[in-house]
């Protein structure tokens, strides 16, 4: 892509910075400078998640929205903002979610070697390997409904991905979540922990 297509979601203290044709490259810090250095800060650890040069041009801001139910001072982005409406034909639909796909492959990859016991946060917590894991799948669970999809409950995570792909796929229109949206958000999702994964397992 010739440009770096941004959004900036504002909360009172954070500000997240998202990629919007990268689903997951997105960070967040506490003002607009500092949230982009750091989604740029990130693109080498995104290009290894998901096995894809992205390349780093000068970023193009498309807008700001403010942060829903203050999720980005929760640490979530939770904004739709007018580039999810954008049309997404089939060839980029099978981008964004070829890029979903690696994403919760490589999320896999560094499960298998992370230690069960993962090193406490600074104030102590955090979840060990086996929670956070459960943490994620629940949550794209949770979020299946909002295309309109349904994933049962104890369903495998694999067969659990395949159903979330193919509701992405067959999505109507009029969804609480629109699909560029819904592929953004479970992207970051998968990207986030898998990094905090990374980040405490040594």
């Amino acid at each position: 892509m010739d440009e770096l297509r941004v959004y900036l979601e504002t909360g009172r203290r954070w500000v997240f910075a998202g990629a919007v044709d990268w689903p997951g490259w997105c960070r967040r810090a506490q003002g607009d400078e500092a949230a982009l250095e750091a989604l740029l800060g990130y693109a080498d650890r995104y290009e290894r998640a998901v096995g894809v040069e992205v390349g780093t041009g000068h970023p193009v801001v498309l807008g700001q929205v403010g942060s829903r139910r203050g999720t980005a001072d929760f640490g979530a982005p939770g904004a739709i903002g007018p580039w999810d409406s954008e049309p997404l034909p089939a060839p980029e639909l099978d981008r964004q979610l070829g890029l979903l796909q690696a994403a919760w492959a490589h999320l896999d990859d560094v499960a298998r070697s992370a230690p069960p016991e993962l090193r406490k946060g600074p104030r102590g917590g955090g979840r060990d390997r086996d929670a956070l894991l459960d943490h994620v799948r629940e949550a794209e669970r949770a979020y299946a409904p909002k295309v309109s999809g349904r994933v049962p409950p104890r369903t495998a995570w694999p067969e659990q991905r395949t159903m979330i792909l193919a509701a992405l796929r067959e999505a109507p229109t009029g969804t609480a979540w629109p699909v560029r949206y819904a592929v953004r958000r479970l992207a970051w999702h998968v990207l986030d922990h898998l990094w905090e994964l990374e980040d405490r397992s040594g």
